[in-house]
């Protein structure tokens, strides 16, 4: 094992990471928000949507990639004061750790609770978000941990844009028979289509999801969770795309997002507590 190849480089003149298996696979992750910004598999093109109009900058929220939430998932969470999707993807992290063995690079960033966080949420924590990547391979895990002498709780999600060819076509599997709330519509239903498709605007928070399959024509890839007891599937289809203004008007077409999330049940850690969730993506090539 030794220390993995990390290109320190910018984007926007925002300051990032990129690490690169010996297979040439790589990923790209922000400082800014620990937020991958590109996944470029061994021998692929890039999978992960980032919206061309975007800014990166401190402060601001980044259109696409892998936004990390916590603790604070939209209105779902220990205090509805917080901003949305809580207090991390808007505030810079410092690299911690890179190892690189013969068939994966991965690097490991950190953010520690500051008086700036303790004046929006009065709590300590340790979050670290850990990029690994493998030839066809990215796994995305997020630990936190309580170091506090008291227990708090908190709402998270790997908030996954996906790139896609054309919402539209695309197909999603492994969803059939797991409970959702359909937060359009404001209901609650059992999934009943072996393959979901998508027209338009789409936000479903769905439970006991463990695996995925999106179907883009010949490119499949499989999404699978651990630690994570919810998934939030979401599109904001072109009404809503084209009140956003980091995001062209016809690009809700070209992304969906499949979360790994916890928000149905917030996670309490105790003192001295930790938990970890881990989402992996694999894009099938046989």
């Amino acid at each position: 094992m030794s220390e993995a190849k990390l290109d320190m480089i910018e984007v926007q003149g925002q300051a990032a990471v990129r690490v690169q298996s010996p297979d040439g696979a790589q990923a790209t992750v922000l400082l800014h928000g620990a937020q991958v910004i590109s996944w470029i598999p061994a021998r692929g093109e890039e999978q992960l949507y980032l919206s061309p109009q975007t800014v990166i900058a401190p402060g601001q929220a980044v259109r696409g990639g892998v936004p990390v939430v916590f603790p604070q998932f939209n209105q779902r969470g220990p205090d509805t004061s917080l901003p949305r999707h809580g207090l991390l993807r808007t505030r810079a992290w410092t690299v911690e750790s890179s190892r690189q063995e013969k068939d994966h690079a991965q690097v490991t960033l950190v953010f520690d609770d500051n008086a700036e966080t303790r004046a929006l949420w009065p709590h300590s924590f340790t979050v670290e978000l850990t990029v690994s990547v493998s030839n066809t391979r990215l796994d995305l895990e997020l630990y936190v941990q309580n170091p506090s002498d008291s227990a708090w709780d908190f709402t998270a999600a790997l908030h996954t844009y996906l790139a896609v060819s054309d919402v539209t076509q695309v197909r999603l599997l492994g969803l059939e028979g797991r409970p959702f709330e359909d937060t359009v519509l404001d209901e609650r239903h059992i999934e009943d289509h072996p393959e979901k498709r998508f027209y338009g605007e789409f936000d479903r928070i769905y439970s006991g999801v463990k695996d995925l399959l999106l179907r883009d024509g010949p490119r499949r890839v499989n999404i699978t969770q651990a630690g994570w007891p919810d998934a939030v599937i979401w599109n904001p289809g072109p009404h809503k795309c084209a009140a956003l203004a980091d995001m062209p008007d016809a690009d809700w077409q070209r992304m969906l997002c499949v979360e790994a999330a916890a928000v149905f049940e917030p996670i309490t850690l105790g003192p001295e507590e930790e938990w970890s969730g881990r989402q992996s993506l694999v894009l099938l090539t046989d």
